[in-house]
């Protein structure tokens, strides 16, 4: 089976590095039109060049924007609509891994974790919806982590900011699928990503990065740790007409570690 996004406009937050790349690298290869928007523009601008390297045709925006904001999260939507007349597809990606002991959690941590990764989907999508309702066809797929269904402990904030959207995907799944918009969330377990190469420049030591992801890969019944690609091909199913009666679901991409479904 063949998925084609063709005609589609994707928003994909946190779009420059990492999930986010690799969902747009997905995208732009099934004829989407790309919107990356992060904070940095040198990643955002090293990313597009990649995506245009594979996919000659791909029509890629950057946008430099803090989503953590109310201001960065229209900016972003704004140019999205005048470059393409609106969002089709909605990636809520944004986030990065803030945990820590509750007691050592300050009110200004619980408000940036909750701005950055649950405000920005909420926002997002408010801003996105009208046109969707009006085209009578949407997808939000909002990028949340295990921790969501199972937090363990010392996951503040991270995990409760996840459970938020978690929540959201299914209460707004139900909410707007007599619009024809379909809701759900994928659950990051541990994935070949960026921030592994970084904090295996941090503690790796004398160990290779091939030898500390293997390491990391204690406890996972297929016994590795995820590739990039392999968590953008759920995206792409999720966003494409292939996955038309899947609303309101949250899928673990983990390799079977979460101990919750």
């Amino acid at each position: 089976m063949e998925i084609r996004l063709d005609g589609r406009t994707a928003l994909i937050t946190g779009g420059s590095m990492g999930l986010g790349k690799a969902m747009a690298l997905a995208f732009a290869a099934a004829g989407a039109n790309l919107v990356l928007v992060a904070r940095r523009e040198d990643n955002l601008v090293t990313a597009r060049a990649e995506i245009q390297a594979a996919s000659p045709d791909a029509r890629v925006e950057i946008v430099s924007a803090d989503v953590q904001t109310q201001a960065g999260c229209l900016a972003a939507y704004r140019d999205a609509e005048s470059v393409f007349g609106g969002v089709d597809i909605l990636v809520n990606n944004a986030g990065r891994s803030a945990t820590g002991p509750f007691m050592e959690t300050s009110d200004a941590d619980w408000q940036d974790d909750l701005d950055l990764k649950f405000m920005a989907a909420v926002r997002l999508a408010r801003a996105a919806i009208p046109g969707m309702q009006e085209r009578g066809w949407g997808r939000i797929i909002n990028v949340l982590n295990t921790g969501a269904k199972a937090p363990p402990a010392k996951s503040m904030p991270t995990s409760v900011s996840r459970a938020a959207g978690l929540a959201m995907t299914k209460a707004l799944s139900a909410e707007m699928a007599p619009h024809g918009i379909l809701v759900n969330a994928l659950h990051v377990g541990l994935i070949d990503s960026d921030q592994w190469v970084r904090r295996h420049a941090d503690i790796g030591g004398n160990q290779t990065y091939e030898q500390f992801i293997a390491g990391m890969a204690d406890g996972i019944p297929l016994g590795r740790i995820g590739r990039s690609e392999e968590f953008a091909h759920i995206a792409l199913f999720l966003a494409s007409d292939a996955a038309s009666y899947i609303t309101g679901v949250s899928i673990n991409v983990d390799g079977g570690k979460s101990p919750v479904w």
